[in-house]
């Protein structure tokens, strides 16, 4: 009989041997924070990505280190495609791209080449993804409350504490976050949290449970609630229904 590719018994040990050399892969908000600020344009995302790239800890999938370079190129470019679409990029550029840049990858002969591609690649993402959204322009106190709303969806927040961040009257930040954004914060907070939601759905190994906790809710219950409310679907029933295999590294 055939031996399985992955058995619990492999898990256990690459996870002892991570233990053993202090070597482990990307947390998942570290992996999502460089697509989330690619798909909102947000230049950062370059420097981010190449951190990352540099940083030894994205999975080991071939002793070849050329073919491993490749294939976690493939994986990231699968991913950044995948955020740009969600971003709002027309699905066949997007498609396009990536289909231009995987034959480009196929043609590198060293490791080094892979890797400054790899720039290329978050680069015209990201821009393009900014280029998209540069007739959206808010106000500075808006764009920070957005930026502390996305960085600290594991905490409670509320209008009094951005009103706080921005030196602004609640009742003001209010008026004027709806009028640019077009929603109220809290729904803009809910929305967020839950976009953060679907992507660990998607994405993660976390339980419910986790995401519940990892997103500031009450409890897996009002997680649950709050998820159908918006969503139609219990979260174990989105994750049943999207969840992505077969596109990360480790």
């Amino acid at each position: 009989m055939t031996e399985p590719v992955v058995s619990e018994a492999k898990l256990r040990y690459l996870d002892f041997l991570s233990r053993e050399d202090r070597v482990r892969h990307h947390r998942y908000v570290e992996e999502m924070k460089q697509y989330e600020l690619m798909k909102n344009g947000d230049l950062s995302a370059i420097g981010e990505s190449a951190r990352l790239w540099t940083s030894g800890l994205y999975g080991h999938v071939c002793d070849d280190p050329l073919r491993n370079a490749k294939y976690l190129f493939v994986t990231s470019i699968t991913l950044a495609t995948r955020f740009a679409i969600e971003g709002g990029m027309d699905e066949e550029d997007a498609y396009n791209a990536s289909d231009l840049y995987i034959q480009d990858v196929d043609r590198c002969t060293t490791t080094d080449e892979v890797r400054r591609l790899h720039a290329d690649m978050m680069t015209f993402f990201t821009w393009a993804m900014a280029d998209m959204q540069r007739g959206e322009v808010h106000s500075t106190a808006v764009v920070e409350c957005m930026d502390y709303i996305r960085y600290h969806l594991h905490e409670r927040i509320t209008v009094p504490m951005l009103a706080n961040h921005v030196h602004l009257n609640p009742t003001y930040l209010s008026e004027l976050f709806a009028r640019e954004i077009g929603t109220t914060i809290s729904r803009y907070i809910a929305d967020q949290r839950m976009e953060a939601a679907r992507n660990m759905l998607r994405y993660s190994q976390y339980s419910v449970g986790e995401i519940a906790q990892i997103l500031a809710y009450r409890s897996p219950s009002h997680f649950g609630k709050v998820f159908k409310d918006h969503m139609g679907v219990t979260p174990r029933e989105y994750r049943n229904a999207n969840a992505q295999t077969g596109i990360w590294p480790e």
